[in-house]
């Protein structure tokens, strides 16, 4: 089950629980569109949002307003 994203969230929650990794929140890109995750020097950690965006733009909006669900498990 999903959560709301809270309004001012800077730090992946996956990320944390299940790697240790304490990374701020990003706009990032995949086959299947843009999305909420972080990553590190290595590449990406963690997808943090439940929802794919079409647009970095469309992304970057929700992450600043908290228009974004947590993803509960990754």
């Amino acid at each position: 089950m999903s959560q709301q994203a809270s309004f001012g969230q800077t730090f992946g929650q996956l990320a944390s629980t299940y790697c240790g990794k304490f990374l701020p929140l990003e706009v990032l890109q995949s086959a299947a569109g843009h999305y909420i995750g972080t990553r590190d020097t290595e590449g990406p950690v963690s997808r943090e949002s439940r929802e794919y965006f079409r647009s970095y733009a469309a992304a970057q909006r929700a992450l600043e307003r908290g228009g974004w669900s947590q993803l509960a498990v990754p």
